[in-house]
Order: structure tokens, then C-alpha cells, then sequence
């Protein structure tokens, strides 16, 4: 099979309140092309893999665990687990497990994200965080906005615990808020026009 790298790439982070979130705009996106979307929900060991199950019947789009040594393909969804990451080489992206990273969550969205920098010159990346308590994804996006991705995260009125978009809105520069409906129609853009 012909590698090949994304032109676009979506990274959605979310804790708690986000499967429902997440729900809504899996169910609203357009079929993919040469884009895809990564997302790391905060879920218990376990319930990922129903979550992933359940995703699919929303969609027509396909999605897939993002498993270690598993390629980064095009036009797919990838949910991450643990301290799930990608890595690039001269030939693709792929995912790898980091097995001796400490890890507070599951999965962690500072990790994940952090490694999509590498990316961000050749690829354009749109970085969502949605709902949920404490400051993952937060750092991470800081960096990413540094390196010209733009940002979104949910308001106030949209998210239903607003912990971890109300640090983005503190600390990420340049960073835009929207509720969940104008957040689904700005990816559904941004995944159509490549």
C-alpha cells in the first residue's frame, strides 16, 4: 500500500463531557480527503475501544485505534490511548507507544499533540480543545500556536466543564473560542477545503 501523508490534520482533545462533543462532530463531517483527524478523549483502560465501536456508526468515515507501529493514513480517524505518539521518518508517520513515559492520563494530550509539532511546517494542523477538567493539551497548544496552527477551544456557555478551555483561553495566544456548533461547521470547513 502506497503511503500517504495527510495535507490536513484535525487534533481534538477532550476529558470530561467529550464523548458526546465528539459525538457531534464525527456525526456532521463530510467524507475525508487527504486529511485526518486525530482525537484524544481522557476515557478509563477499556471503554476506548467501545468508544471507537460506537464512533463508527456515525459516520461513513473510517476510524481506528491508533496502535503502535500503525501508519498514519489519510482520510481516517485515529482515537489515541495512553502515551500513544507519532513519529516521522523519511518514508512515513507513524504511531508509537512511548513505554516509559509517565503517564497522568489516559490518554495524555500534551504527548499527544506535543508530537504533531514536527509536523506543523509541512502539514496544516486545526487544534481543538473541548470540555473537561484541569490543563491537558494546554502546553501543548501554547507550542502549536507559536508555530502558526490555529487553535479553537469551546466557550464558557458551550462546554460543559469548562477546566481545560478556560486555561486555553488564558494561556494559548491567539486562541478562539466558539461554542460546539460553530466549532463543528470551522472543522467541517477546514477538512473540505484541501
Amino acid at each position: 500500500m502506497q503511503y500517504l501523508e495527510p495535507k490536513k490534520i484535525v487534533l481534538i482533545g477532550a476529558s470530561t463531557g467529550g464523548p458526546g462533543q465528539i459525538k457531534k462532530i464525527i456525526q456532521a463531517l463530510p467524507s475525508l480527503h487527504h486529511c485526518s483527524i486525530i482525537i484524544a478523549q481522557h476515557m478509563s483502560d477499556g471503554f476506548l475501544e467501545s468508544f471507537v465501536s460506537n464512533l463508527n456508526k456515525d459516520t461513513t468515515n473510517t476510524i481506528k485505534m491508533a496502535d503502535s507501529e500503525k501508519i498514519l493514513l489519510e482520510n481516517t480517524i485515529y482515537v489515541c490511548e495512553k502515551s500513544i505518539t507519532i513519529e516521522q521518518t523519511s518514508n512515513n508517520v507513524y504511531f508509537k507507544k512511548q513505554l516509559h513515559v509517565a503517564n497522568s492520563f489516559n490518554p495524555n494530550i500534551n504527548l499527544i499533540f506535543n508530537s504533531f509539532l514536527q509536523l506543523s511546517q509541512n502539514v496544516e494542523i486545526l487544534s481543538v480543545i473541548l470540555t473537561g477538567i484541569g490543563d491537558d493539551g494546554i502546553q501543548a497548544c501554547v507550542k502549536l500556536s507559536e508555530n502558526g496552527t490555529r487553535c479553537i477551544t469551546e466557550t464558557n456557555q458551550s462546554a460543559i466543564i469548562d477546566g481545560i478551555p478556560s486555561r486555553a483561553r488564558e494561556l494559548v495566544t491567539n486562541i478562539e473560542a466558539y461554542d460546539i456548533e460553530e466549532i463543528i461547521k470551522i472543522i467541517c470547513e477546514f477538512v473540505s477545503n484541501v
